[in-house]
């Protein structure tokens, strides 16, 4: 008959495999979809009400299973939000755009009034800077029905969308956010968290969307997670209150790097626009 220590032995083994296993094939692709609102300050009426839906850290690749991802965007497709927004990491480090990315690119879920995105550290390619891999992903964005911002500003039924450069890319600029007329109601994305504390935010008062972080993918109960790839170790996910009258939504991402997740689901989140 077994001993206490061995059948603890066992219980132990089985109870780190389940784990193990959960980490890997369950949550990985265990997608919460995030419902809250958006309190915009001057919002117009006709956007009072609609959503919203945010998207970002797909990382299109060996990777990610492409069948997870267009389930994805059948589900924000459901959903028929009027605004949708891309923040960044299309696609995992490549040194170019391939037939697998133009796939599921295809399959990418579009909002009724518009549809607008930016890009994210490994849309840089291999070395986070290669400004050719960044327009060939930006070329497939647009094509496939994505505004791409790249440190510009554009306009959707009366609220402005500043698109900001990847952090990390080399072209960040915050005087972009020069062109923001602050009579309008404004939204920024903004791959990095990091960015909300570089200068040039001063007269912005707001939300910015951002990724990146995907919340650290693994998460001990109770204590934050041990890897960020910020500076800013705050910036893991959700919501922040920023200096200056602004606020930082961080979105955990659908898609990884490394296939493990634990207490860290991946997420789309669906804002529904409210007047602040």
């Amino acid at each position: 008959m077994p001993s206490r220590r061995k059948l603890l032995k066992a219980g132990l083994a089985l109870g780190a495999a389940s784990v193990g296993l959960y980490t890997w094939r369950i949550e990985p692709h265990w997608l919460e979809v995030v419902q809250r609102p958006l309190p915009i300050a001057g919002l117009p009426e006709t956007l009072v009400g609609k959503r919203l839906v945010q998207i970002s850290d797909l990382h299109i690749g060996p990777q990610v299973d492409d069948g997870y991802l267009i389930n994805t965007f059948d589900r924000v497709r459901r959903i028929a939000p009027e605004i949708v927004v891309y923040t960044g990491d299309f696609i995992s480090r490549k040194d170019a755009v391939d037939d697998q990315a133009k796939g599921v690119f295809s399959h990418c879920a579009l909002g009724s009034l518009g549809t607008f995105g930016v890009l994210g550290n490994h849309d840089y390619g291999l070395d986070f800077h290669n400004q050719k891999v960044a327009g060939e992903v930006a070329t497939l964005a647009n094509d496939s029905g994505i505004t791409l911002l790249r440190n510009q500003v554009t306009e959707v039924a009366g609220l402005q969308v500043c698109g900001m450069e990847d952090l990390w890319g080399g072209d960040f600029d915050a005087a972009t956010l020069r062109s923001l007329r602050p009579d309008k109601p404004a939204l920024v994305l903004s791959h990095n968290p990091d960015s909300v504390d570089r200068p040039g935010w001063d007269n912005f008062r707001g939300w910015i969307l951002s990724g990146h972080t995907h919340g650290g993918q693994c998460k001990p109960p109770f204590l934050p997670p041990p890897l960020l790839p910020v500076n800013n170790k705050r910036y893991t996910a959700g919501e922040f209150e920023l200096d200056g009258g602004r606020k930082l939504y961080i979105n955990r991402g659908v898609g990884y790097l490394y296939r493990v997740r634990f207490n860290v689901r991946p997420e789309v989140t669906v804002f529904e626009m409210v007047r602040g």
